[in-house]
């Protein structure tokens, strides 16, 4: 039998930060924030970064991969809709990634935060559909990892 051409695969990432959840849940909320931690990046150039945070808005960021990685050149876009926020409790995005100009993926991510009398606690769900030509949900998993290590960077200034 062949490879399925769609994969399913749910991870959960847990991390602890010292400060209060309405401090990490700006850094979701705040574009400048978010831009900072979510969107910049070493290995590529930021061409779009938008964000309108209220439900059913939309966020939008495209990059393009720098020269000297793996996908010099190509396009990697990432679209999605707030579809549930609870200020400081939770926020519910549904996202559709494309590589150059195919989707590879379409997410639903959860992120809660839940005090813990010493700061907060996050919880991220990601749910996803992995399209043939996907990254492949142990890449996406280190990523975002990898982003909850500068989410953390930013909540220290």
């Amino acid at each position: 039998m062949s490879q399925p051409s769609v994969i399913h695969n749910t991870f959960v990432l847990e991390r602890s930060f010292p400060k209060p959840p309405e401090r990490v849940f700006a850094a979701f909320s705040d574009p400048a924030k978010k831009q900072r931690w979510y969107a910049t990046g070493e290995h590529h150039t930021l061409q779009e970064f938008a964000q309108d945070f209220r439900v059913g808005g939309a966020e939008r960021s495209r990059y393009r991969f720098n020269e000297g990685t793996q996908f010099a050149g190509v396009e990697l876009a990432n679209e999605g809709q707030y579809m549930e926020i609870v200020p400081n409790r939770s926020i519910v995005l549904g996202t559709t990634m494309s590589m150059g100009g195919k989707v590879i993926s379409v997410s639903l991510v959860t992120f809660e935060f839940l005090p813990n009398g010493k700061g907060t606690d996050l919880i991220f769900t990601h749910q996803a559909a992995f399209f043939e030509g996907a990254d492949g949900p142990q890449i996406r998993e280190a990523g975002w990892r990898k982003l909850l290590d500068r989410l953390q960077a930013e909540l220290a200034h």
